[in-house]
């Protein structure tokens, strides 16, 4: 079952309110309330504190706002399939893997590239989603990666220390090597192909990458393709911290 926000009696703060139904995370919900996007019972709120009581009217750009079911899902990404529902041009994405009563808009928290597999959150939860990708929360997440070739053991210290690859610095929280060609990354930010640009760097190329998991959430036995719901427990793990350990 989802873990849907259920009615409440109790005014919630209209930032929380924002994030709850999907609109953005709170820290950008506080940005659209300060640029008058956001009016509360018809007038301009005061500030992201203001309280939200039943029956309360939010609308966003004139549209009205309504408390829309969080959902927190853990899918088994396979190959060829894209992370965004931005690119018009992806023939096959992660999304359409998922089917929910009233095809909500979701998102996933952390992409994996096209090529990648394994563990990956979509959520239409805006605050869940930035802690689990901001670099501030710190979040580690883990994949298992196969090269063409062993990496050498010269050019595997020189990337665990970290590069600069096309201007960008790129600096792994821990490289493993489990056996020659295969490795265990461990990632804070996760940029953009960072580990395929790690490793082209070292003079290999990737053939397989999976990520296992997220804070402490694993993936398991999930198989490719594959999707469930997380548990409440479930969603404090993958937010399970290294500052937090």
């Amino acid at each position: 079952m989802p873990n849907n926000p259920s009615p409440s009696s109790e005014p919630v703060r209209l930032v929380k309110f924002l994030a709850a139904a999907g609109i953005a995370s709170r820290r950008k919900a506080a940005d659209l309330i300060a640029a008058g996007d956001v009016l509360l019972n018809g007038k301009p709120p005061i500030g992201p504190g203001d309280p939200v009581h039943p029956g309360d009217e939010v609308r966003f750009k004139g549209r009205v706002v309504t408390l829309n079911p969080l959902y927190h899902i853990m899918i088994n990404k396979p190959c060829g399939y894209t992370c965004t529902n931005e690119d018009v041009h992806a023939k096959q994405k992660v999304f359409e893997l998922i089917e929910l009563p009233g095809s909500p808009k979701l998102f996933s928290a952390g992409r994996l590239d096209k090529e990648s597999e394994g563990l990956l959150i979509v959520t239409n939860d805006g605050d869940y989603g930035a802690r689990l990708t901001h670099p501030r929360y710190e979040i580690l997440k883990t994949y298992l990666v196969k090269t063409d070739k062993p990496v050498k053991r010269g050019e595997l210290d020189r990337i665990r220390r970290g590069i600069v690859d096309e201007g960008e610095e790129l600096r792994p929280r821990r490289i493993d090597e489990i056996a020659p060609g295969h490795y265990r990354f461990i990632l804070n930010e996760g940029k953009k192909r960072e580990i395929r640009r790690l490793i082209r760097a070292a003079g290999a190329r990737t053939v397989e990458l999976k990520r296992i998991r997220i804070g402490d959430l694993e993936l398991g036995g999930l198989a490719v393709g594959k999707w469930r719901h997380l548990t409440p427990q479930e969603i404090a793990m993958s937010l399970k911290s290294e500052s937090s350990e």
